[in-house]
This record gives C-alpha cells, sequence and structure tokens, in this order.
C-alpha cells in the first residue's frame, strides 16, 4: 500500500515524538473556548481542538454551536497563537472551516465509515494544501481506513495522518471503544510513513484511563496524542468523564517515558533471531496439526459425519485456555487463536468433504 505523503511540519511545533493536540470535545461558549486554550497555550500545547459540530449517535443531545464557535477558533489563534483544528463531516463544514483559517482539519468515525462523505470532503479539499487527520471506522476495518485516506491523497491532500480512537464493542468492557491495538500496528506496517495518532480519550471514555493509554500509544511508537481536556470537565456538555483539565493533562504529559522507535543493540538482535526460530516452529507444528486435522476430515467423510462437532471444539477451547492460563498466557488470547485454528481445521475438512 503506498500513499504519496508528506511530513505535517508546522512552523514553531517540535517534531519530536509526540504531537500533541489537545482542547475540549465541544466548542460550549466563548469564554469556555478561551480559558481552556489559554491554560493550555501556557502549559506549552501548540495545537488546539474543539469540536464545532458534533455528531451525535442520536438526536436531542448537544450537537454542537456550529459556525459561530469557528470565531472563537480565530481568536484563539490571534490571541494564543496556537494552530487549531476542528472536525469536518461534510462539504459544507470543510468550506466554513477553510474560511475561517483553521489549520488542521480531523475527519470522525462515522464519516471515515462512509465512502460517499469522504468523496465529497475530498473533492471540497481538491487544490488545498492542508493537514487531514482520519479517525478510524466505527468497525474495525482496516480497508475501510486506508480507503477513507486514500480518497483524500487522491484528491491531493498530501499531509495525512491516522488518528486511532479504538473501536465500538456491544460488550460490556473496561473500555469505552476497544482499543484493538494490532489493526493501527498492521496499519503501520502496510504505510510505514503515516504518522499515527493516539486519541486515548474515546478508547478510554474515563479520564482515569487517559495516562495509561498515553504510554500505551508511545510505547508502540505512535507520533502523537489527541486528548480531551476542558477548563471544568465535570460540566462539560459532552462526553464529561473523559476530560481531563489542562493541569491534569500537563501532569499526564511530563510522565510519558518517549522510548526510540529505531534504535536496535546487539543484544535484541539476538533475542529477535529466537523470536524467528520460535515462529518457524510454530508454523511447522501448525503444518502438522493441519494433516492431522485433514485425516480427520478424510474418516468424517467416510462416515458421514458433520465437519463441526460442538462438544469436542468447546473441549478444545476450554481445555487450551487453562492450559494457557497455566503458562502465564491471557485467557483471552488463547480463544482468539485457538477460534482461528478451528476455522482453519473446519476450512481444510471442508476441501476434502466436497472433493
Amino acid at each position: 500500500m503506498e500513499l504519496d505523503l508528506q511530513p505535517i511540519k508546522l512552523q514553531g511545533v517540535s517534531e519530536e515524538r509526540p504531537l500533541v493536540i489537545a482542547g475540549p470535545c465541544s466548542a460550549e461558549t466563548e469564554e469556555q473556548v478561551m480559558t481552556t486554550a489559554t491554560a493550555l497555550a501556557k502549559n506549552g500545547i501548540k495545537i488546539f481542538r474543539a469540536g464545532i459540530w458534533k455528531p451525535r449517535t442520536k438526536p436531542g443531545g448537544f450537537e454542537g454551536v456550529g459556525e459561530p464557535g469557528l470565531e472563537w477558533m480565530k481568536r484563539v489563534k490571534a490571541e494564543t497563537g496556537m494552530y487549531v483544528t476542528t472536525e469536518v463531516a461534510n462539504s459544507r463544514h470543510v468550506e466554513a472551516a477553510l474560511k475561517a483559517g483553521i489549520d488542521l482539519l480531523w475527519i470522525g468515525a462515522r464519516t471515515s465509515a462512509n465512502p460517499f462523505a469522504m468523496q465529497e470532503i475530498a473533492d471540497a479539499l481538491k487544490g488545498v494544501d492542508i493537514p487531514v487527520l482520519v479517525k478510524n471506522p466505527v468497525n474495525p476495518d482496516l480497508e475501510l481506513w486506508i480507503g477513507a485516506m486514500e480518497r483524500l491523497n487522491n484528491a491531493g491532500i498530501k499531509r495525512l495522518a491516522a488518528i486511532h480512537r479504538g473501536f465500538t464493542s456491544s460488550e460490556k468492557k473496561i473500555y469505552r471503544n476497544m482499543p484493538l491495538w494490532h489493526i493501527p500496528i498492521e496499519l503501520r506496517r502496510r504505510i510505514p510513513a503515516l504518522p499515527i495518532i493516539c486519541d486515548p480519550s474515546h478508547i478510554g471514555g474515563k479520564r482515569e484511563l487517559i495516562a495509561p493509554l498515553c504510554q500505551q500509544a508511545m510505547d508502540m511508537g505512535f507520533d502523537g496524542l489527541i486528548i480531551e481536556s476542558h477548563c471544568a470537565p465535570d460540566t462539560a456538555w459532552s462526553d464529561a468523564a473523559q476530560q481531563v483539565t489542562p493541569d491534569i493533562l500537563d501532569y499526564i504529559l511530563n510522565l510519558l517515558v518517549i522510548r526510540e522507535v529505531t534504535y536496535t543493540t546487539e543484544s535484541l538482535s539476538e533475542l529477535r533471531k529466537q523470536i524467528d526460530a520460535c515462529d518457524e516452529s510454530l508454523i511447522q507444528e501448525l503444518a502438522k496439526r493441519m494433516r492431522v486435522a485433514r485425516e480427520i476430515g478424510t474418516y468424517k467423510k467416510e462416515h458421514n459425519m458433520a465437519i463441526v462437532q460442538t462438544g469436542r471444539y468447546n473441549e478444545i477451547l476450554e481445555k487450551r485456555g487453562s492450559q494457557g492460563a497455566l503458562c502465564g498466557l491471557g485467557s483471552e488470547f488463547v480463544r482468539i487463536v485457538f477460534e482461528a485454528i478451528h476455522s482453519e481445521s473446519v476450512r481444510q475438512q471442508l476441501e476434502i468433504l466436497n472433493k
């Protein structure tokens, strides 16, 4: 996968990790915007974010102040010297934001999942040189995420970045949106030059989760953070539980440990060789297991048996989960691995049954 990319360089903003974008979920009042921006600027934040239009799943909630809020963003620029960014969801938003001198745009999770909306935004941005940050779609669909960025790139937008904000889950979990870190990691593998920014506010959904999520993002080599910060978060008009004050944000950022991304020692190279050897052994053992699965498939065909034997499948998941726990492996990890192994076994047995 190749995109024609250029670095997101902003005068006066350090290129060292992490790039930090901060501000309230929503622009509520001019006083709230200016109070928050002034405090963030005092603490060294260079890019201010605030939602002007707020796409809400259900009607009746606060959906943003609209274009009047852009005047407040202009005042932030004039009085603090910060760059400003907001979310756009259609061509009208783009035109209004550009007219107001917004420096960066971001595209939300609902919009990035809609190819028609993405193409409308891409068409509105033709001939414009502005950084655009694209959040992952609500569902864990990497191709859809990449496709959204491809549409912008095809329209001439070269200063692109991805925002990892987690993925919606119907299950009750500790996180508001499941991180599913393997998806942005795969995005990095496919498009190494694409900056990836983590949104710990939307992943966590709770302010107490922001600090550990920021550190996880840095540990995995992410390029930046976009964090919701409000001068009075408990009274915020939207997403109050996941916002922190500018001073708490400053405390969190000062605690971050920023690790090298590319530095490799000789000792690490040796350990990686051991990983490679383990992986080769795993592949060989999996191939051996599939040979046995095919023999079972032949037996089932000869005796007119159904491929999936639910009792046996449940037994495997339970036993392997217990064995994995004894070896220090997470039960969820073991379950996912053996679900994938079972799926491949079924596929291979179906080939035999249908010959």
